[in-house]
């Protein structure tokens, strides 16, 4: 697995970026159905949302809230996406 620190991110449309990695590579990503739980589910207020940054010391995205997701893990979105949504709506959608 190829690691990629995350260089930049750009608000494309709501609780979608488009994040760029190190070796070039963009992928654009929608982060609505992740938005459940403590850290991630206040990102649901969209001015929360676009506070997103990049921590260059971490490589990867940061919000207020303390939320970040692992930069290998943005990197391969593709792969991840629905184990983290299936992830995400067990623990906080479905327990209410």
């Amino acid at each position: 697995m190829l690691t990629c620190d995350v260089t930049g991110a750009e608000i494309v449309d709501d609780y979608v970026l488009r994040v760029s990695f190190s070796d070039g590579t963009q992928r654009v990503i929608d982060f609505e159905p992740i938005l459940h739980g403590p850290l991630f589910g206040p990102l649901r207020n969209l001015d929360l949302f676009n506070q997103v940054r990049v921590d260059p010391d971490l490589g990867t995205l940061v919000w207020p809230t303390g939320a970040d997701i692992e930069p290998s893990v943005l990197y391969d979105w593709p792969e991840h996406v629905d184990a983290i949504i299936e992830r995400r709506r067990h623990q906080y959608v479905m327990a209410y």
